[in-house]
């Protein structure tokens, strides 16, 4: 019989995907604390072992990962749908950079136990998946990076019943198809059923021959406005701050924000009710918009031989169709929950849709801060967007923490040099001199302290309509 092993920890953390390791990476650089990681995965990655082979990250490179070592070469593509804009790293190059972290940094300096490939069952204890092995860890805090609970497709059954002789496959088995089929049709609409349409019109599927089942319309970013660059931000600034700052109603916020370019959408006929932080670029986009077959009756509820069922009513289909599961909700919003608390830890974003800087910023926090209720102040959750409305949600949340931020001096140091947040590369890269003259030529901020006063506005105004909103 086995006996248990036991172990012991400064902390225990559960789960080496991108916001477990980036949590873990700041420990190690700024404590002297002893970690024992603990994960399913047979690796560190988290969900990217189990994405689909050809998905690339949706923001570039430079800002992802952990914040001691950079992924990629901060180069910018010279070819395909994201020419001019710096480069997305694969699935296989994040799950290889997050081996090197675990093997090269975290491992080798003495202070980490690594159990991949261990279900963890609660305090303290976990067990291995391959053996018989029994463990348990004294701790002095748990750090559960899994709250965040990101699902694919491809470890899940279809979310909606499959029936008779019916092709139904996830995304990722588009790239190595045993046959082929007359039909396709992509049932969901985020940012997962974008990248199989996108794979689909890449090989040379004539846009005619997919269908697009889309429960509801997204909107969606820019990725040329997300780069580690000036004029990035100063777009960013024009296209939705100003916007923002100046609508009078949340219908005029959209239709200023989407006008000026802040906020992009498939069909421009169609006022959507989704936000996902789902990013594109302009070529991307025009390639989704090839596809004219879009169906809008809801959520699918089944698919058998003859007919797809739907929420709000059916369309035909055979078997010579294959069907693409993108549906569900892979990151889903959780219900917020205090991230100190005594002895746990539960990571979370703490900004809109960066999770790896989000864990590596209450990394730090935990590093520089003692008292709970402090740490909490500063590590306001923002859940992640999913309405139209979210997006009004999550720039105010946004807003909030950058304010409490900045009336931290040793935080906007850390901040500075944080290679995780996009604006370091900005301020480390450009000499003032620069900044100045490229913000003297924008008509709207003659002077730099003007993109507070821009800022200043815009969250008032989207605190009004919010308010106005709830009210």
């Amino acid at each position: 019989m086995k006996t248990e092993t036991t172990l012991q920890a400064d902390y225990l953390v559960i789960g080496s995907g991108g916001m477990g390791m980036a949590f873990c990476d700041v420990l190690l650089t700024e404590t002297d604390a002893d970690i024992l990681i603990v994960d399913k995965h047979h690796q560190p990655g988290g969900h990217w072992n189990d994405a689909y082979p050809f998905v690339r990250l949706h923001q570039p490179s430079a800002f992802y990962g952990v914040n001691s070592k950079k992924l990629g070469n901060n180069t910018v593509d010279a070819t395909g749908w994201n020419k001019g804009l710096y480069e997305l790293a694969t699935n296989d190059e994040v799950c290889g950079y997050f081996d090197q972290v675990m093997c090269r940094q975290f491992l080798s300096s003495g202070r980490v136990q690594y159990f991949p490939s261990c279900e963890y069952q609660g305090n303290g204890a976990f067990t291995s998946l391959v053996s018989e092995e029994k463990y348990s860890v004294s701790f002095k805090k748990e750090v559960d990076s899994t709250y965040m609970n990101v699902v694919v497709p491809s470890k899940r059954t279809p979310p909606f019943a499959v029936d008779g002789d019916v092709h139904c496959a996830p995304p990722n088995d588009l790239p190595s198809l045993s046959q082929k089929y007359e039909r396709f049709v992509i049932v969901g609409a985020g940012k997962t059923a974008m990248d199989a349409a996108l794979f689909l019109l890449k090989n040379e599927v004539a846009a005619e021959r997919i269908a697009w089942i889309m429960p509801r319309d997204s909107w969606i970013l820019d990725r040329a406005q997300i780069q580690p660059t000036l004029e990035s931000i100063g777009t960013t600034l024009a296209s939705q701050l100003v916007p923002g700052a100046e609508s009078k109603s949340i219908d005029d916020l959209f239709t200023n924000v989407s006008g000026a370019g802040g906020l992009l959408r498939i069909d421009d006929t169609v006022k959507p009710t989704m936000y996902r932080c789902a990013t594109v670029t302009k070529a991307e986009l025009e390639q989704l918009k090839r596809i004219k077959n879009i169906v809008r009756m809801g959520r699918v509820k089944a698919i058998d031989e003859k007919e797809i069922t739907m929420e709000e009513g059916s369309v035909s289909t055979d078997p010579s169709t294959l069907h693409i599961d993108c549906a569900g909700d892979g990151l889903a919003k959780r219900p917020a929950v205090p991230i100190f608390e005594n002895k746990k830890i539960t990571l979370q974003s703490v900004r809109t849709c960066q999770q790896v800087f989000s864990a590596a910023f209450i990394g730090h926090v935990e590093a520089s801060y003692q008292k709970d209720d402090e740490k909490n102040d500063l590590c306001k959750v923002v859940p992640h967007p999913n309405t139209d409305i979210d997006f009004l949600r999550n720039n105010l949340a946004d807003s909030i923490n950058r304010d409490r931020w900045a009336q931290e001096p040793g935080l906007q140091r850390w901040l500075q040099h944080c290679r995780l947040d996009f604006t370091s590369h900005v301020l480390n890269s450009n000499p003032s001199l620069k900044i100045l003259a490229f913000l003297s030529k924008l008509p709207f901020l003659p002077i730099p302290n003007r993109i507070s006063a821009v800022q200043e506005k815009a969250t008032q105004n989207i605190k009004r309509l919010l308010d106005e909103l709830d009210s």
